[in-house]
């Protein structure tokens, strides 16, 4: 995947995704790219597990799937305490290629250098990782996934037992773990991994369901 196989399109809050036309495939929801992002992985997700962590400790976010930046850059302002976001993506985008969120840090966040800590602020590291999710080392100790990968309909390969089980093993006891995929088949596939798994309800305007998946 390049730059110039992408298309900027609008979403129905005003906020703009990217569109793969090789693959029909959006970066973010239709109904609101921003209003999903932050729904599903920073209420649902960041914030959910923020309240059980100590005071000072760290959370380790590990995101599947960088993107646009968008999620790290909602993370980085939500001011959840210090957190240090690993990302891992095989195909980075040129932070030309990313369309304006009107999210103030997220240039930082695109321009910092890959496969190595960056402290952005004092209380966000971002780590950016050019890896391939299926291949790549996974961190341990995490405290909280993003699993942001494309739709099991376009990556299968990232939605398998296998895929899956490899981001439980590096997950902490009671880590959370959400995705925008609710299908069935995959809500069984953590199950199946000893995750106990919520149905929560879907953005303003958006998908019905989405998944919360916690680690005993």
């Amino acid at each position: 995947m390049t730059d110039n196989c992408t298309e900027i399109e609008l979403t129905a809050d005003g906020s703009p995704t990217l569109y793969l036309p090789g693959i029909d495939e959006h970066y973010h929801s239709v109904k609101g790219a921003v209003t999903e992002s932050r729904h599903v992985y920073i209420d649902c997700s960041l914030r959910h597990r923020s309240a059980t962590i100590m005071a000072g400790e760290t959370i380790r976010v590990l995101e599947i799937g960088y993107g646009t930046g968008l999620n790290a850059a909602l993370t980085a302002e939500a001011q959840c305490g210090k957190v240090h976001y690993i990302s891992l993506e095989l195909h980075p985008l040129s932070p030309a290629a990313v369309p304006d969120y009107g999210v103030e840090i997220l240039s930082r966040l695109n321009d910092a250098a890959w496969d190595k800590p960056v402290e952005i602020t004092p209380t966000f590291t971002l780590e950016k990782r050019k890896a391939d999710f299926l291949t790549a080392r996974l961190p341990q100790r995490i405290d909280v996934v993003y699993f942001d990968a494309f739709a099991p309909e376009k990556q299968p390969e990232m939605w398998s037992d296998n895929a899956l089980r490899r981001v439980v093993e590096a997950m902490n006891p009671n880590a959370v773990l959400t995705t925008y995929c609710a299908k069935g088949v995959i809500r069984r596939r953590l199950q199946s991994l000893g995750l106990t798994v919520e149905r929560l309800p879907g953005p303003p305007a958006g998908k019905r369901e989405i998944l919360r998946a916690t680690k005993p």
